[in-house]
Parts: C-alpha cells; sequence; structure tokens
C-alpha cells in the first residue's frame, strides 16, 4: 500500500526533525523517516559528549517552532562571553550585552534538542514518523520518489528532504557531486569536571598545533575541544583519564584551572560542500549539503539557517500557488544558502589557516589584528551579528 505525502524526510536528527516539524506547521503532509531511535534524558544523566554551541537565531527557530521551552527546560547553559587569543594580551572578546541580549546562545547536548523537537511532534496530525526505520528502496516513479522500508511501508511524494548527514546516501542517489578536502587534523573533545565555579564564557587560545577551547557546561562542568595532529589525538584517545588530566593541565592555558576528565571522543576534521543543493525533486539541508571547520561552532547553526530559509522559501512557494518541488522553488533556497554557506566555510578556513603559520611577521600581524578587532566596535558588532545569524 502506497501512502501519499507531500514531502518525505529522511534522517530525523536535530535539522531534519525542525524540518519536518517546520513543513507540518505550514500544513503539508510529512512523513519523517529516522534509522536510529530516540535518546532518553534524566536530570541526573551525564552530559554526552555531543554538544553544539547554538546561536540566537537557532534558538529563535526552535521558539517558532515551540520546542525550545522543552529543550530549555532539559539543560541548556547560556554563554555570555566569547574570547579569542594567540598570545595573552591580544585578543578580541564578544559580548552580549554589546548588542543588547541576555545571551550570545547557549551549550546544549544534540540528542536533547533531537529529542525536544520530536516531543513536539504529536501536536501536528499531518507529521508522521518512523524510528529505527532502515530504508530498502528510493526510486523515482513518475513525477514522485517512492520510498520503501524493509518493514513493508511504502511513501511516495514529489519532495523528499536529504537530512542524513555528511555521508548522505540520498545526495549519492540523487548524483549530486561534493568539493572538499581533508584537513590533516583531528579534533579531541573532552567533558570535564571543573575546579572553578561555572562559568559564562567560550574561549580559545591558538597554537601551531591548532586551537584548544572551553566549553561552559552547567555546574562544575565544562567541555574541552582540543585540535591536533591525527598521531597526537589517538595517543591522546588511549590515554587513561587520569593520564589525560595531566595532559590538559600541561596543554591549555592557566585560566582553566584544574580539570578531572569525564569522558572523551574524536573525529577528523573534513570539508565538504555540495556542488548543488538540489536535483530530481531531492534537497539538501545541513551536513549532507556541508561540514565546515568546528572552529566557530556554526555547523548545526548553519544546518538551522538552512531549515530556516527553506521554510520561508516553500511558505512563498503555498501563497503564490506554486508547487513546492518546482525547479524556480527550489533554485530560490539554493541561491539563498550556497554562498553564505561557502562564505562561511571559507572565512572560518582562512581563520584557521592564518593561525597555523608560525612565522613570526605574521604572528605579529595577526595578533595586532585580534586588538584592532576588539577596538573597533563597529565592526566587532557587525562581525558578532553575522556569526549569531541576526
Amino acid at each position: 500500500m502506497l501512502n501519499r505525502k507531500d514531502v518525505i524526510v529522511v534522517g530525523g536528527g536535530m535539522v531534519g526533525s525542525a524540518a519536518a516539524l517546520g513543513l507540518a506547521k505550514l500544513g503539508l503532509n510529512v512523513q519523517l523517516i529516522e534509522q536510529g531511535s530516540l535518546p532518553h534524558f534524566s536530570a541526573d544523566q551525564p552530559y554526552d559528549i555531543r554538544i553544539s554551541a547554538i546561536s540566537a537565531a537557532s534558538v529563535k527557530l526552535l521558539q517558532k517552532l515551540q520546542a525550545w521551552q522543552t529543550i530549555h527546560a532539559m539543560r541548556t547553559c547560556p554563554y555570555r562571553q566569547l574570547e579569542t587569543w594567540e598570545i595573552d594580551g591580544f585578543s578580541t572578546c564578544f559580548r552580549a550585552q554589546d548588542l543588547d541580549l541576555p545571551e550570545l546562545g547557549y551549550m546544549v547536548e544534540n540528542n536533547l534538542i533531537q529529542l525536544g523537537l520530536w516531543q513536539t511532534f504529536p501536536a501536528y496530525p499531518n507529521l508522521s514518523s518512523q524510528l529505527n526505520a532502515e530504508i530498502q528502496q528510493l526510486e523515482k516513479s513518475g513525477h514522485d520518489w517512492q520510498l520503501r522500508l524493509a518493514s513493508g511501508e511504502c511513501y511516495h511524494a514529489p519532495l523528499v528532504l536529504a537530512c542524513d548527514g555528511a555521508n548522505s546516501k540520498l545526495r549519492q542517489i540523487a548524483g549530486i557531486g561534493l568539493t572538499g578536502w581533508q584537513y590533516r587534523q583531528s579534533c579531541m573533545l573532552i567533558v570535564v569536571e571543573t575546579a572553578l565555579a561555572q562559568q559564562d564564557i567560550t574561549w580559545q587560545q591558538f597554537f601551531p598545533s591548532g586551537p584548544r577551547a572551553f566549553l561552559p557546561l552547567l555546574g562544575n562542568q565544562g567541555c574541552l575541544v582540543w585540535y591536533d595532529s591525527p598521531e597526537r589525538i589517538r595517543e591522546l584517545q588511549k590515554m587513561p583519564l587520569e593520564k589525560l588530566d595531566n595532559e590538559i593541565t600541561q596543554a591549555f592555558p592557566a585560566r582553566l584551572g584544574a580539570v578531572k576528565s569525564q569522558q572523551a571522543a574524536s573525529f577528523p576534521l573534513t570539508r565538504r560542500h555540495a556542488q548543488n543543493y538540489y536535483k530530481n525533486g531531492i534537497v539538501l539541508l545541513g551536513d549532507s549539503a556541508h561540514t565546515i571547520n568546528p572552529l566557530a561552532g556554526q555547523g548545526v547553526n548553519l544546518g538551522f539557517k538552512d531549515v530556516s530559509v527553506f521554510l520561508t522559501v516553500i511558505a512563498a512557494a503555498q501563497k503564490c500557488g506554486q508547487a513546492i518541488n518546482d525547479e524556480t522553488v527550489l533554485a530560490r533556497y539554493q541561491r539563498l544558502r550556497q554562498k553564505d554557506n561557502l562564505l562561511m566555510q571559507s572565512g572560518m578556513d582562512l581563520f584557521y589557516k592564518g593561525f597555523k603559520e608560525n612565522l613570526l611577521p605574521l604572528k605579529v600581524l595577526r595578533n595586532l589584528a585580534l586588538v584592532a578587532v576588539d577596538k573597533a566596535t563597529l565592526l566587532k558588532k557587525q562581525a558578532l551579528k553575522y556569526a549569531l545569524g541576526l
């Protein structure tokens, strides 16, 4: 039996569930397919290692989707300052008060964002969802895509959203190519207990081997981000947590204070960008369309920007009586998002590569530039607004 839908969304993570919820709010009949299960949450469980710095614009989208209240009630940690430096005394510090904001954003576990969005689904009878679903077949049938699950259910719709991550199978099915490269560097995330009281600042210091950063969490906790060579990160990953604490003390700035590692994980750094954001009725959002150096924590925020723009484009098409899978509609989404994502990717790469060079003249120039930006109030405000999506 075929189930007719307006849109099929493949991938029920943060971006996919937000897109499905937003489309349902627009009155469309939506089917969401997720291959995994939903996470569980209890207030006393330890922090998950996957944590995102959610910007003010992303919070605004989650509020519009009526999911933020649920997420916020579980576990979120606001941050009000963001500081970057290489040499002590030469830094740029962004503050929420510079834009008259109560906070710059929140540190939130990825699985809680996903869970909060899914808990909003029951309010929309036109939104159906499948968990632990294995896609057996996806093929074009006339003007529609037909999707068959291993369990036997079959759905067809004129539009399919690929929200299935960086290694998107749907992107391959659509025949959309990628440009990108490996950074030859890895990133380690370490959840720690801190001797210092809870903080409201996230900071990062640059080293020739890569930046080292601190993300504040609730209570005396935080998440450390350590960039280094793949060999060094593998070495750190194999260490007992007690020995890792000693390495952290030696490698991180003194302002971190004493820490006790709770858990750690690592991943290689890769840049990817889809050559097109749509083809043959399949549309890419989030990591399926782009992955970025996590230097400024923009990954999921760019994905939420994709969702916000896509929903705006679809709503405009509905008002004009256009089909939601019309080429001109999808081209508008691509035009609005592809260049912006490329600009953010390139900006982060420029920043990243600029601080990796250890030549003394360049080192002097970039540290003077940090101080200059800190004193250039208007420039700093504009940079902050862009980073926050405001």
